[in-house]
């Protein structure tokens, strides 16, 4: 099943895809719903970031491909660092540079949204709690991210977080093509069968640490490929299964 939400004369509804049409719901896409009757094709839509999330829990090395890429040493554990709400935005938004930027990644990713409320959650358990999964652009000020040691600068500018363009349920998250294109040209392109730390594996471990609340999103790490983006650039992530996020990127 296909989750979206998405602008219709001003109003913000959700609903569910089916085809190129989108079927409002009343209700909780977490809990309870059902459809109201309303349809309306896709083109006429806005589709905005599909979830309100309190946080974004990312995982900074997760292919081991990218960790040598940025000259880090194998970790024992995840990496974790948050993104905050105020960085998310939808499919379709710009991508906004920062005006003391020197060098903006993209990062394409992979990421689940968190179904019901959890705490310690077995690796068995994990899909019980897992509504769907969409992309991720880990938007991230690399220069910055460096100079402090620590991501929080880096990774928390407003627009640094386009998620989209839906959520999808019933797929394999652990095995799924995943390649992020610059100006059409494929910059990134890897299988999530590749995680140091599968999807299930990463919940249980997070889920230990902090309580994950619906909607929240856990976000699996990015391949090899990152490079800067500029102002004029259109940035796409694709993965299998779900569809692509696109997003444009300006200056301040």
């Amino acid at each position: 099943m296909k989750y979206a939400r998405f602008e219709y004369k001003d109003t913000t509804r959700f609903g569910i895809i089916e085809e190129d049409v989108v079927k409002e719901i009343s209700g909780s896409i977490f809990e309870e719903f059902k459809k109201t009757g309303e349809a309306f094709l896709l083109k006429d839509v806005k589709l905005l970031a599909p979830c309100h999330p309190t946080k974004i829990i990312a995982v900074g090395l997760n292919y081991i491909d990218h960790i040598k890429e940025l000259g880090h040493e194998m970790p024992t554990n995840p990496v974790l660092f948050i993104k905050l709400p105020h960085t998310v935005t939808g499919p379709e938004s710009a991508i906004v540079i920062p005006p003391n930027a020197t060098r903006v990644d993209y990062e394409a990713e992979l990421a689940v949204v968190i179904k019901k409320e959890c705490r310690n959650v077995s690796t068995g358990d994990a899909r019980k709690y897992i509504l769907g999964a969409t992309c991720l652009n880990d938007v991230t000020e690399r220069d910055m991210q460096k100079a402090d040691g620590q991501w929080t600068r880096a990774k928390n500018f407003e627009t640094f977080c386009p998620i989209g363009p839906w959520i999808v349920s019933d797929i394999d998250y652990n095995n799924l093509e995943i390649e992020l294109l610059l100006n059409g040209e494929t910059k990134q392109k890897s299988n999530t069968k590749n995680l140091l730390w599968s999807v299930d594996a990463l919940l249980s471990y997070v889920s230990g640490i902090m309580p994950l609340y619906p909607g929240d999103i856990l976000t699996t790490g990015t391949p090899f490929g990152v490079s800067p983006m500029k102002e004029g650039d259109r940035v796409e992530v694709v993965i299998e299964g779900i569809g692509t996020l696109k997003n444009d990127v300006k200056g301040a």
